[in-house]
């Protein structure tokens, strides 16, 4: 088979990729081993945040156990309405959906099965996988793995809810699944060996965060380097003062990140250069064969749906030599834990340790009409500008901080400035009109 463009992976950044291409009058061939939707669909975002709106609803509640299995229900409803839609999308005029795993012949070729297909064009975009580190009970150095330990993606295919849970790192997938099993009612343990939770984020937002959860019954264990892992137990040291500590658990969560799937593709067959990190790629998302593209969290670059999106977007206008005003510089992030946590732009401290000029303004939720009448007063909004007064950045702790920060995303990509900013009219009473407090302060 013979065709313009081969996509290898079916999650946001293949599918997306595929209909935007179709539409531009490409031919594709769309080649997925698993469901069609990717980790994001099926066993990553959407899952976690059908889990996240009712875990909201069961706060305060006993019957618990019976309201994690219907939310289990309402998010495998979802997930399968959503996949058929993605079905649907695979089947447009102009792609082809093959089922079966891919790997390259040669430069300009992929084979599934027996099939050999042909393009002028490939991307590359399989997505991540979870990465566990090298400790006993980890299935490591031929120990074999306890029988009570998951990963995030079996977590979420558990139709029945631990009385206990112990999470093996504190960064966005270990904050979002323990903020949703204490909420069910499940005792939750976070072991995180840096000295704070989300070290990528706002150190402020992300001390703030911890501690609001702490009075929500979830225990943090920081600065603590697991030792091993023993049936339900997990053995840890603190990393200053030596002392060995365990906490016993029903299930162990082990979020330690992920790692670019890469396994399986024969890359080095045809020389495409790849490390720990990913495949490389430069901005264009090329990898050093220029006709072949990566995307997505398999380049390393940003391990985000929406990036792999546009990522494959800028993959496309590359192709057809078109020129598109994409910024993937300016991506914006958030956890969804209860209350939210959202991003977008460079920290304060990243600032500081790369000498880049900065001036913070903040102001709190606290003094907001909405909040006060949403009983949402906890959180603060933090914005940063450079020396000429233009935003930079944005980072909100509160409820609805995913959509401030994607408001001050979009006036970032227009370079709008903190005098602008202030000069917008927005609708009262809401809390995006905290953005207002902050800028005009």
């Amino acid at each position: 088979m013979k065709t313009d463009l081969i996509i290898i992976g079916s999650g946001p950044g293949g599918y997306e990729t595929a209909v935007y291409a179709a539409r531009q009058g490409l031919q594709v061939v769309v080649i997925e081993k698993n469901d069609v939707g990717g980790t994001c669909l099926n066993s990553g975002c959407i899952p976690t945040k059908a889990l996240v709106h009712d875990a909201e609803n069961a706060l305060g509640k006993d019957n618990g156990q019976a309201l994690f299995q219907a939310a289990v229900q309402r998010k495998d409803g979802i997930v399968s309405n959503l996949r058929q839609g993605v079905e649907a999308l695979m089947h447009q005029p102009g792609i082809t959906l093959i089922q079966g795993k891919a790997a390259f012949r040669s430069k300009h070729s992929v084979v599934v099965g027996d099939e050999e297909i042909e393009a002028d064009h490939i991307i590359i975009a399989t997505g991540s996988t979870a990465k566990l580190p090298p400790i006993p009970g980890l299935g490591s150095d031929g120990q074999p793995m306890s029988q009570h330990v998951v990963t995030s993606e079996e977590l979420l295919a558990c139709e029945t809810l631990p009385s206990s849970l112990c999470i093996v790192g504190a960064g966005v997938i270990g904050m979002e699944m323990a903020s949703v099993f204490s909420s069910f009612g499940c005792q939750v343990s976070v072991v995180e060996f840096m000295k704070e939770c989300l070290p990528t984020m706002d150190s402020e937002i992300a001390r703030r965060l911890r501690k609001m959860m702490e009075k929500q019954g979830i225990r943090f264990y920081l600065g603590a380097a697991v030792q091993k892992i023993e049936d339900r137990l997990v053995v840890f040291k603190d990393v200053k003062k030596g002392v060995e500590t365990s906490v016993e658990a029903d299930a162990i969560l082990v979020a330690t990140g992920r790692k670019p799937h890469v396994e399986g593709l024969n890359l080095e067959a045809v020389g495409i250069e790849h490390g720990k990190m990913g495949i490389v790629t430069n901005d264009n998302m090329q990898t050093n064969l220029g006709h072949i593209y990566a995307i997505g969290d398999v380049n390393g670059r940003q391990m985000l749906a929406h990036a792999a999106t546009f990522q494959g977007y800028r993959a496309v206008n590359h192709i057809l030599d078109k020129r598109d005003r994409i910024r993937l510089d300016i991506m914006p992030a958030a956890v969804f834990t209860r209350p939210e946590a959202a991003s977008v732009g460079p920290t304060e401290e990243y600032c500081k340790a790369n000498g880049i000029p900065f001036t913070a303004k903040k102001a709190i939720y606290r003094a907001n009409g909405r909040a006060q009448a949403m009983e949402q007063t906890d959180g603060f909004v933090k914005l940063l500008f450079d020396d000429n007064d233009k935003i930079i950045a944005c980072h909100v702790l509160g409820a609805d901080a995913a959509s401030m920060v994607q408001e001050i995303s979009a006036l970032m990509n227009l370079d709008v400035t903190r005098d602008q900013l202030s000069a917008i009219v927005h609708i009262h009473p809401t809390l995006s009109e905290i953005l207002l407090d902050a800028a005009r302060r």
